[in-house]
């Protein structure tokens, strides 16, 4: 007897082949001392998508390649004592510009996120930094991108400006035809009570007055509504979002990461992570991750890098 199939995600295997069509990647892969770490920054690189630079201690990395059983001779190592360390070299290496991007290997998410959003020598912009999942869910029509299920635990307003705007930025670098956002929150009315609502109708305004742009936003929205076009209508939500959203801002951190774990562990949903806001795109996996959406991961960062290029010089030119 066999088990149940697997479901297939088309919107990943169509953004990878785009982002194979392109020059790979320079990643730097940060700390990568375990099999799970070290196999996807080979399958990366020998799919096309990423060269890879292995930054931590040599003799880690040399023991993780063993034990997975994986060949990495053509890799390059940069020699680091501790994943601090690691971090900090990475992110050096990414203000050189001598990589692309870089890709969170066995460490944890603070530490090198504590690395990127240093104020001295770190990558921060004038953007405030949010993380972005692009959701693969079986049977739905177009990929969904979360925001922040990872970095910002309860956002200002102020702070949600930035994370709606990176994650429009991100939609673009996608190509996804037309950026609909759902400004989420419990329900689809304005409620003092219910701050989130609040700052949907704000947000909302903010677009209509070109504070934030390149989408069309519709909020307070609930999550049936936002996506499914009979939850709108029974509900009689008038809205070119309702229904049709293809980016879903979350009201804080707890929300989105239970929204995108749902997906995952419920409906098969494939999640890449992206951190967006800095000056290279920085690739944040789990070890709970699936190959593919470690491999989607590279190629969001890919097509956004590409994005940050064609922007850099559209304004020289």
């Amino acid at each position: 007897m066999t088990g149940p199939s697997i479901p297939p995600h088309p919107h990943y295997d169509r953004l990878i082949a785009a982002a194979r069509s392109r020059p790979p990647l320079r990643v730097a892969v940060v700390h990568p001392v375990n099999a799970v770490a070290i196999a996807a920054a080979i399958e990366s690189e020998r799919m096309g998508l990423t060269v890879p630079v292995l930054v931590g201690p040599k003799g880690r990395i040399e023991a993780a390649v063993a034990e997975a059983g994986l060949e990495a001779g053509r890799l390059a190592i940069v020699d680091a004592p501790h994943s601090h360390a690691s971090a900090e070299a990475a992110v050096a290496m990414a203000l050189k510009g001598e990589v692309d991007a870089l890709m969170k290997g066995s460490l944890h998410t603070d530490e090198l996120m504590g690395a990127v959003v240093r104020r001295e020598g770190g990558l921060r912009t004038s953007r405030r930094i949010s993380h972005c999942f692009v959701m693969d869910v079986p049977g739905h029509a177009q990929p969904l991108i979360i925001s922040d299920a990872a970095i910002n635990i309860a956002p200002t307003l102020e702070e949600k400006v930035d994370i709606v705007q990176n994650a429009i930025d991100l939609a673009h670098a996608l190509h996804l035809p037309e950026v609909r956002v759902a400004i989420l929150s419990s329900m689809e009315v304005v409620n003092p009570k219910v701050p989130s609502t609040l700052d949907a109708a704000a947000l909302c305004k903010m677009a209509d007055r070109g504070q934030i742009t390149g989408a069309v936003l519709d909020g307070p929205l609930a999550m049936d509504n936002a996506i499914d076009a009979e939850a709108a209508r029974i509900k009689g939500i008038a809205s070119p979002v309702a229904g049709r959203a293809d980016v879903l801002i979350v009201p804080d951190l707890d929300a989105g990461n239970m929204l995108a774990k749902s997906l995952t562990f419920l409906a098969g949903a494939y999640a890449a992570g992206i951190v967006l806001g800095a000056k290279v795109p920085v690739i944040l996996t789990s070890r709970a991750d699936s190959e593919a959406a470690r491999l989607a991961s590279c190629a969001v960062a890919s097509m956004l890098a590409l994005a940050a290029r064609d922007q850099r010089i559209k304004a020289v030119g």
